[in-house]
């Protein structure tokens, strides 16, 4: 079979098309590998040679030809089809739509949010460090040194000859940040993050946390402001009614140390399970930073002083609303979104 043939009996068979499957068959019956246009290419080897390079552009020029057309013919039809779509395929736009239910912040992320643009609006950065740590930052330059008992309470994850390991605390981004600083330039820093501790996962510890640690640095700081502070994060979470306290502790790293008390919402001070019957309720530990720390990050404490805090962001969502078991932050159960969410409103 010739080019005139091949191209005559192509113009027969689109003359039967009437839709894609329709197309198809054509485009496979000229165009495809056992098609009639390769056919034809075939007879080249019996082409003489001075005939070859004018019989392969004859040949390509038919294929140009049948492919253009029936891509033409492909788009006539697809545009038949849309228009018969349209005028078939009715949408009624005045049915009520379908309800799409919309996300929400998790509500220990919420809350995060919520203690940074407190810090901020008193002058803090919101400062982020590695979660992988070296020792020294961790635990050594925070007046903690290799075998100290208090490394007990913060047994951690190691992950090279006990030289790095995942933070136990946010602490080490304080150290971090007063060593850049060179003890030339005070500072006012909050820094929340995740922390890891070796406990064993329960109602109320989990071997990962969120921590919020703050620390102020400048000259002729005293416990006093400490306390204006924690006052106001208190009265920002807890409501303008809340009563707060200091009680005397012990921490490596500040020097006095105490534990910072809030009293109790629930039964305001008179005794109950919440507070077990103490009518006050723990939410951080804090104090002056000691001087061995100060001094270790390059601060003369003749000079420096300054606080430091620390608290789980957990239990402060615990104590705020009510949640009574501290996997729920970490569960993916949307019940628990929902409540969340009609208590923020």
């Amino acid at each position: 079979m010739n080019e005139e043939q091949i191209k005559s009996e192509y113009l027969q068979d689109i003359q039967t098309i009437t839709n894609s499957k329709d197309l198809l068959e054509v485009r496979n019956k000229y165009l495809s590998k056992k098609g009639k246009v390769n056919e034809l290419m075939l007879k080249m080897k019996e082409v003489p040679a001075n005939q070859k390079a004018a019989f392969g552009q004859m040949v390509n020029n038919l294929k140009n030809y049948i492919s253009e057309g029936l891509d033409s013919l492909k788009n006539k039809l697809d545009q038949e089809e849309l228009q018969r779509k349209l005028k078939t395929e009715e949408i009624d736009i005045t049915l009520p739509a379908t309800e799409i239910k919309t996300g929400s912040p998790n509500i220990l992320e919420h809350l995060i949010e919520e203690i940074e643009e407190l810090f901020m609006s008193m002058g803090y950065d919101v400062v982020d460090g590695p979660e992988l740590e070296e020792d020294k930052f961790n635990f050594e330059l925070l007046n903690i040194p290799k075998g100290h008992p208090a490394r007990d309470a913060q047994d951690t994850f190691y992950i090279e000859d006990e030289k790095f390991l995942l933070r136990s605390q946010t602490s080490p981004v304080q150290i971090r940040t007063m060593l850049s600083k060179k003890g030339t330039e005070p500072i006012r820093m909050i820094c929340p993050g995740k922390t890891y501790r070796r406990d064993a996962d329960d109602a109320t510890h989990s071997h990962q946390f969120m921590q919020i640690e703050g620390l102020l640095v400048d000259k002729n700081i005293s416990l006093s402001d400490l306390k204006g502070t924690f006052d106001v994060l208190a009265k920002k979470l807890f409501g303008e009614n809340c009563e707060t306290r200091f009680r005397p502790s012990y921490y490596q790293f500040t020097e006095p140390s105490v534990e910072t008390d809030i009293k109790c919402f629930v039964c305001q001070g008179k005794g109950c399970p919440l507070c077990k019957n103490t009518g006050w309720i723990t939410v951080s530990g804090a104090g002056m930073v000691h001087p061995n720390v100060l001094r270790n990050c390059g601060y003369d404490p003749k000079v420096w002083s300054g606080f430091a805090f620390g608290f789980g962001a957990e239990r402060l969502a615990m104590l705020k609303y009510g949640i009574t078991d501290i996997r729920k932050f970490y569960q993916t159960d949307l019940r628990e979104s929902e409540t969340f969410d009609r208590r923020e409103n």
